[in-house]
């Protein structure tokens, strides 16, 4: 299974990256938003990490546009935020995601919820 990780914060990023490939998921890295839609759309992963604050294009705009394209339209998102307001939760859920994690976040969860996803 392919697993694309959109973070711009390069510890996080370093983190997912380690965590994902030791659940055996072939993984690639964008850190950015525009990075993530050209990935998602060459490589089309299963799954994508989705930060919410990227530069150039933020995680509500690259998860709308993934859901608009039909070649990317089934990639699984599960967006990864610091910002958990009710409103931010809905509007991610509203545009397409398909889970939405606040950071701080367990690794057991994240694994967990990732694992659900792509069975």
């Amino acid at each position: 299974m392919r697993v694309l990780i959109a973070e711009d914060e390069p510890n996080i990023l370093t983190s997912l990256e380690f965590l994902m490939r030791n659940c055996d998921y072939e993984v690639r890295v964008a850190r950015d938003g525009e990075e993530a839609l050209r990935t998602a759309q060459d490589w089309l992963p299963d799954l994508l990490l989705l930060d919410v604050m990227m530069p150039l294009c933020n995680g509500f705009e690259v998860c709308r546009r993934l859901r608009d394209n039909p070649a990317t339209r089934a990639v699984k998102i599960v967006m990864l935020t610091a910002h958990g307001r009710d409103a931010q939760i809905e509007r991610g859920l509203a545009l397409g995601a398909d889970a939405y994690i606040t950071k701080p976040f367990s690794n057991k969860d994240l694994i967990a919820r990732v694992r659900g996803l792509l069975e």
